[in-house]
């Protein structure tokens, strides 16, 4: 009798994704621009030109930028954009929102670069579990960008996964 111990998972043709794999290094940040605002409520044009001019763009370098207001202000949509023309010689990404927000545009660029050519008919599992800050939009976006040409889509560990999908013969 032969007591040796299989990996069936392992000798399977199940095939694990993590996004955490796919999760960039490079540090996020919130650029507020409240204290750029006339007594933090009113964006006065010359002002504001004249404070993105002075202001040390390179700090930005390579980060990922989430740009905010937390004053309770109304911004124009021109001053995003104008900050971004500054922005985008040095930030890896800028988006207009929270670093939730900025988590999903990251993950969504992921997954719309996502090759799925290895997973076409096989069964898949996706991971949980991530110790960073995986959004759960990018799952969803996984799971649309997968189910078309996968056979199966399971959520967890190989040893304890729920199923979630199940092609139809």
């Amino acid at each position: 009798m032969n007591n040796e111990i299989v990996n069936r998972v392992a000798n399977s043709v199940l095939k694990t994704i993590d996004l955490e794999d796919f999760y960039p290094k490079g540090e996020r940040t919130i650029l507020d621009i409240k204290g750029w605002l006339f007594h933090e409520l009113i964006l006065k044009e010359n002002d504001f030109r004249e404070y993105l001019k002075n202001h040390d763009w390179s700090q930005y370098q390579n980060k990922y930028v989430a740009l905010t207001c937390s004053a309770d202000a109304i911004i124009p949509s021109w001053a995003f954009m104008l900050i971004s023309t500054y922005l985008n010689l040095y930030a890896k990404k800028v988006v207009v929102g929270d670093l939730v927000n900025l988590e999903t545009s990251i993950f969504q660029d992921i997954i719309n670069t996502f090759s799925v050519e290895e997973f076409i008919g096989k069964p898949v599992i996706i991971k949980g579990c991530a110790n960073k800050p995986i959004p759960e939009t990018a799952y969803i976006q996984l799971i649309e960008k997968l189910q078309p040409v996968v056979k199966s889509i399971m959520f967890g560990e190989a040893c304890s996964s729920v199923p979630l999908f199940k092609q139809k013969k």
